[in-house]
Formats: structure tokens, C-alpha cells, sequence
């Protein structure tokens, strides 16, 4: 359909409104790194950016400085916590790109509460945090890295291996049938294997059996893999109800985020033999792991390396600072976070309806 000339100086006001669409300032851009992160340096940024490098700096000089009332960029990794608090420090902020795909370091109500943009990496991750939660399973059904150290302590010329369990005949359950949790499955077919899944809402384009209830999905399988975003919401999910309904033959693996199982009843479990095992990658409070877990031999505990390969980090350092060029450049983020998402939508309908001069 043609549009009009009024249909373009009606969308032109609303974007002039929103500041969206429109070249920013060429003037240099102050952004700000809350911690290190491998690949990620001043350097990829040109010359029409500030970099400030927050944890070489004493936290009062920042402000000391004047360097937070010219920061408008932040680059959110590391375990600094983006608060309330902390956003308040930087008055002159409205971008925050964050490294990796899940964003719970940032009080995103406070974010958008302010009106900033978040950006996120996702999907370059994916393919990484989906392998490495196969491996994990692979690693506790035949015992690979018990096998291993059977070997190496010189055992093996005693006599074989004790037999091991198979990932044949396991009924897997997902939790959460996102990005990374659909290529969980793909994995799980490849093997054979007989997949259902809990998630908020059905997926009707899959073939795999929904559970809307957790703990049914525990009762029906053997294996759980938690790949559900964390949040506030799903803090604590995988219960002990749901740890105790997946039998002594049960596995949990969890990629995820790891408050979002409570990990006092996993430990009860995996000591009492209530289930057969479980494969961390992250844990409640990184990263510091219980004790009571390192001297499991039921566990196979990784240090939160699920996108943690050199080509998958490149890739995550290069999207963060597309989002900021693409910020800062031309008024819109490549990916940014669903909140934000929302927020521009509430934000172009208020300002369509003042143009039509009815708010």
C-alpha cells in the first residue's frame, strides 16, 4: 500500500518524538566497563568514544573525576550488580549493553524505570551452553571423569572398570524450550532419546510431549536439563518436590542460572541417593561452591564455562559493541532485551496518540 505524504510526516514526528532513527552526535561518547572480560578492550572502540575502565579506578574518584555525569554507555559483565543504587550514579546513562544472554545482573525494573535501553548477546552462545549440557549428561551416565581417574591412578591393571549405566532408553524433560533449550532437544533426538518439556506456554511448532506442571514432568522423566532464563520468577524452581520426583535413577543437569535450583535439597538428594546424580555448570552463589558438593562423587561441577570457548566470546564481544555502535550511531540496539522491547512500544503508542493530540 502507497504511503501518503501525511502517513510520512506522521511517523517522522513520532520517531522525532522518540529520538528513534535519527544520526546521533559524532561528539566523543564517555561509555563505562563495570569489570574485565577476555577479548574485551578499549581499543575495539573508535575514536568517538571515551572508554572508562571502572575497576582501575578508586569508586569515590569516579565521581571525583566528573567521569559518571558524562557517562551515557555502560558495557553491564562481570559480578557487579546493576542496581538501583548503582544506576543512579551515572545520571547522564541511556544505553547498558550487557555480556552474555541472560541480564539478572541488572535490576531491569530499575533500567527501564529510568527509561534506558538494554542490550543482550544472545543466540551466539547457544550452541556452546547446549553441548556442554549433553556433556555433562554423557559425563555422569558413564562416569567419564570417575573412569578417568580409575585409569590414572593405575587401577585398571587390578581389573576393568566397574559397568555403567546408558544414555539409552532416558527419558529426557527440559525445563524451559527456549533458544538454548531447543537445541537441548535437537541434541536429544540426534540420540534417540524420548524428550518432553515445561515451559510457560506450550510450543505447538514441537512434537515433544508439554507438561504444564514441573513436578509431573519429574514423575514422567529421569533426566532433567534446566535451561530456563533466570529470574526472580524462576529463582528456586526445581524444588525439593520436583528433585524428589525424579526417582533413584534420576540426573539434573543445570546450564541455566543456579538459584533457580534449590541447591540445600539437591544436596540432600545426592547425598541421601534419593537421585543418581546431577551436572552443574552454575551454582547459587559464584563462585563459591558448597563443600558439601565438592565432596560429592555423585556431581560432575564445572566452573560456569558453558560459553566460555574462545570463538563463542569473540562473537559475544563483537555483538556487545554493534549494540553500542548501533546505539549511539543510529538510535536503536541490534538485540535488545525484551523489557526493552516492551518499553519502546509504550513509548511509540503514547507518542502516535500525542499526535493525534489525544494525550
Amino acid at each position: 500500500m502507497m504511503r501518503t505524504n501525511s502517513d510520512k510526516g506522521f511517523r517522522a514526528r513520532i520517531l522525532d518524538r522518540l529520538k528513534i532513527g535519527k544520526k546521533r552526535s559524532t561528539s566523543t561518547i564517555d561509555i563505562a566497563i563495570t569489570a574485565p572480560q577476555e577479548f574485551l578492550s578499549p581499543s575495539l572502540f573508535d575514536v568517538n568514544y571515551t572508554v572508562h575502565e571502572l575497576w582501575k579506578i578508586i569508586p569515590n574518584e569516579v565521581e571525583n573525576l566528573d567521569i559518571a555525569a558524562r557517562v551515557r554507555g555502560l558495557v553491564a559483565t562481570g559480578p557487579v550488580k546493576i542496581d538501583a543504587g548503582f544506576l543512579d550514579r551515572f545520571p547522564a546513562l541511556e544505553f547498558i549493553a550487557n555480556f552474555g544472554s541472560g541480564y539478572d545482573r541488572i535490576d531491569i525494573k530499575a533500567a527501564i524505570a529510568r527509561g534506558l535501553v538494554v542490550s543482550n548477546t544472545p543466540d551466539i552462545l547457544t550452541e556452546d551452553v547446549a553441548d556442554l549440557a549433553i556433556g555433562l549428561l554423557l559425563s555422569l551416565v558413564r562416569e567419564i571423569p570417575r573412569a578417568e581417574q580409575y585409569l590414572r591412578q593405575g587401577r585398571w591393571s587390578n581389573g576393568p572398570y566397574p559397568l555403567t549405566s546408558s544414555l539409552q532408553g532416558r527419558r529426557i524433560g527440559i525445563i524451559g524450550l527456549g533458544r538454548i533449550g531447543r537445541s537441548v532437544a535437537k541434541r536429544c533426538d540426534a540420540f534417540g532419546l524420548e524428550l518432553s518439556y515445561y515451559s510457560r506456554t506450550p510450543k505447538p511448532d514441537l512434537h515433544y510431549t508439554f507438561f504444564p506442571s514441573l513436578t509431573e514432568l519429574a514423575g514422567h522423566v529421569d533426566t532433567l536439563i534446566v535451561t530456563v532464563s533466570g529470574t526472580e520468577e524462576t529463582r528456586g524452581l526445581v524444588n525439593e518436590a520436583v528433585i524428589g520426583a525424579l526417582g533413584p535413577e534420576g540426573i539434573l543437569i543445570n546450564v541455566s542460572r543456579g538459584y533457580v535450583v534449590d541447591e540445600t535439597a539437591l544436596i540432600h538428594a545426592l547425598r541421601s541417593n534419593l537421585i543418581r546424580g546431577a551436572g552443574l555448570d552454575v551454582f547459587a552463589s559464584e563462585p563459591h561452591v558448597p563443600r558439601e558438593l565438592l565432596e560429592l562423587d555423585n556431581a560432575v561441577l564445572l566452573p560456569h564455562i558453558g560459553s566460555a570457548s574462545r570463538k563463542t566470546r569473540q562473537g559475544m564481544v563483537n555483538l556487545l559493541v554493534q549494540n553500542i555502535e548501533h546505539w549511539f550511531g543510529h538510535g536503536h540496539a541490534l538485540t535488545p532485551v525484551p523489557e526493552s522491547v516492551e518499553m519502546f512500544n509504550a513509548k511509540t503508542e503514547n507518542a502516535a496518540l500525542g499526535c493525534l493530540g489525544i494525550v
